[in-house]
């Protein structure tokens, strides 16, 4: 949202009962979040068919009026989060389950371009999106679709009530003034717990290891992904949690209005990871005509404008208004952690071994 990878799970305010069906984290959607059931959407006579995460959603009307206007009918395929739909398509790219894909996100762009999954498209991008382009990218093979950020997320009245100070960044949270406090989803099992490892190893550098079992020791606790971290153990989620810390996304507080002109929860804007969500046509598509048009549809105004409130991610486009509740209470990061793709794609698996080793020591 993926992105992670954003997510379609509700996040359930405490003090005014209000919906979030969040992620990855639509960013990279995520094997604990809900999704579209795959089903074709539309009645169009040509079909193309569209490879994605399990947290896509759009409006109905919205893929109506582009089967209509098309002639297209677009086939959603859901193939689990953000790594596992890279995965699928890195193996089947001799012979690729469908036309287009969606949801690959900045964290796993790099191999699937370096296997040669995508094929070249350039479509005209909208005001703002260029810079949100994947690096080293010559070929055009992925078109950025929307944007957000995994932040850590605090609750606002949990620290109020304690009278304790929030913390406000990375390095605070291994402070034993949190400790116990913190909740996480895995680096290895979540894409939002992979984007938080990836903004520790950019602030920390080498020494991540050890600021990892700094965090360990102060107590952090490890879930499989975001929906158990959020929901289940964080303060604000809904449920019974007695965790005031949580990783979860920049746009998260906007859905916890307290119904008095605020908000329960803030997001600790120091200590953020810019996840981007891309689409592409896939070599080899049977219907390469049809990839195309799709990748032109969410990037039209219509779906840039939709994402906010179908996927709850940022759109690309610099020219949508963004809901009222997200412009007051979702600022987005001005300088947030960034890992180069290809630094990913070298080190993922070393650094999740290693990361697990420190973790379950």
């Amino acid at each position: 949202m993926n992105l992670c990878t954003r997510a379609r799970l509700q996040m359930v305010s405490i003090t005014v009962p209000l919906t979030l069906l969040a992620a990855s984290c639509s960013l990279g959607g995520g094997a604990d979040e809900g999704g579209s059931d795959g089903d074709s959407t539309g009645s169009g006579s040509d079909p193309v068919v569209l490879v994605t995460h399990d947290s896509f959603a759009l409006p109905e009307e919205l893929v109506a009026s582009f089967e209509e206007q098309s002639g297209l009918e677009l086939e959603v395929r859901p193939s689990g989060d953000a790594g596992a739909l890279t995965n699928k398509l890195v193996l089947t790219k001799d012979s690729p389950t469908g036309d287009v894909a969606f949801g690959v996100d900045n964290t796993f762009a790099s191999r699937a371009v370096d296997e040669g999954v995508f094929a070249s498209y350039a479509p005209t991008l909208p005001e703002g999106a260029a810079e949100l382009e994947l690096p080293g990218d010559e070929d055009d093979a992925l078109t950025p679709v929307d944007t957000g950020n995994v932040c850590v997320n605090v609750d606002d009245t949990w620290f109020q009530s304690e009278g304790i100070a929030p913390p406000r960044t990375l390095a605070d949270l291994a402070d034993p003034a949190y400790q116990d406090l913190l909740v996480v989803p895995g680096a290895a099992t979540s894409s939002p717990g992979m984007a938080f490892l990836l903004a520790t190893i950019a602030e920390f550098g080498e020494a991540w290891p050890a600021y990892w079992a700094d965090l360990v020791d102060n107590g952090v606790k490890l879930t499989s992904g975001w929906s158990d971290a959020y929901q289940a153990d964080f303060t604000q989620g809904g449920g019974k949690g007695d965790r005031p810390v949580v990783v979860s996304y920049d746009s998260s507080p906007a859905f916890t209005v307290d119904g008095e002109g605020g908000t329960t929860t803030s997001a600790l804007l120091d200590t953020c990871f810019r996840q981007v969500e891309y689409a592409g046509v896939l070599a080899g598509a049977e219907n390469p005509d049809g990839a195309e048009q799709v990748v032109d549809f969410l990037l039209s105004e219509e779906v840039q404008a939709a994402l906010p409130t179908s996927m709850y991610v940022f759109p690309v486009s610099s020219d949508v208004e963004l809901p009222a509740e997200w412009a007051e209470f979702a600022p987005q990061p001005e300088a947030p952690y960034d890992v180069d793709p290809a630094a990913i794609a070298a080190n993922r698996d070393d650094w999740l071994r290693e990361w697990s080793d420190v973790t379950s020591r």
